[in-house]
């Protein structure tokens, strides 16, 4: 069979997808047409059909999708199948938080390290996980099969922190840090800029009090 490119907007709709799916499996819910599934996501059932054609259209025609199974076959898609570990640099607040974020694990991935430059913070255990000084940290990832470093680190120090993970064997870095990382092509950075999503959220705000008269 022919490989086919799928595309970044197809892939970014299918975390979606898993999540919706998941919360009808938890109510109970056995199938579903692709026009009920549109009505929960706001998106066609024409682009729902297409984007789950390009990995073979799970669905039956007069029955829809049967829940559990698509389920099942997108979280195989993102690789939700198997365990993937990560290590969160930055013990600070939003380590923290991440560290605490408990539906990792109900999605495969397993928080295996955290690590942090301030020594108030050495053992400090977090969901039963000390926190490790950074000089530690290139044995650790020798010895532990570590995939994807998230970065909650000051902007300052998040390229030289990069390129440290990368030369020891990450390839997949979750970019909590203000700034953008040029790293090699083999690596997978997904940046999340905290800053732009409040402008963007600013923007929309504006947009709609302006065409809704409404007085800021």
């Amino acid at each position: 069979m022919e490989e086919r490119e799928i595309s970044r907007a197809v892939i970014g709709r299918l975390p979606r997808y898993y999540r919706y799916l998941g919360e009808l499996l938890d109510a109970g819910v056995e199938r579903i047409s692709s026009n009920d599934l549109s009505k929960k996501m706001s998106v066609t059932a024409s682009q729902i059909r297409q984007d789950l054609n390009n990995f073979g259209g799970f669905g039956q025609q007069g029955y829809g999708y049967n829940v559990k199974y698509l389920y099942t076959e997108i979280g195989k898609i993102l690789g939700l199948n198997r365990q993937h570990n990560m290590i969160i640099i930055g013990a600070g607040n939003l380590g923290q938080a991440l560290a605490n974020y408990a539906s990792f694990e109900k999605s495969g991935f397993s928080l295996k390290g955290l690590f942090d430059v301030n020594p108030r913070l050495e053992g400090v255990s977090i969901r039963g996980i000390p926190v490790r000084m950074m000089d530690e940290l290139k044995d650790f990832l020798k010895h532990n099969e570590i995939e994807i470093a998230a970065l909650t680190i000051p902007k300052s120090k998040a390229i030289e922190v990069a390129d440290l993970l990368v030369a020891n064997g990450i390839k997949a870095i979750w970019n909590f840090a203000h700034t953008d990382l040029n790293l090699p092509d083999d690596v997978i950075v997904e940046s999340v800029h905290l800053s732009d999503s409040l402008m963007k959220l600013s923007y929309n705000i504006t947009s709609y009090n302006e065409e809704h008269g409404s007085k800021a």
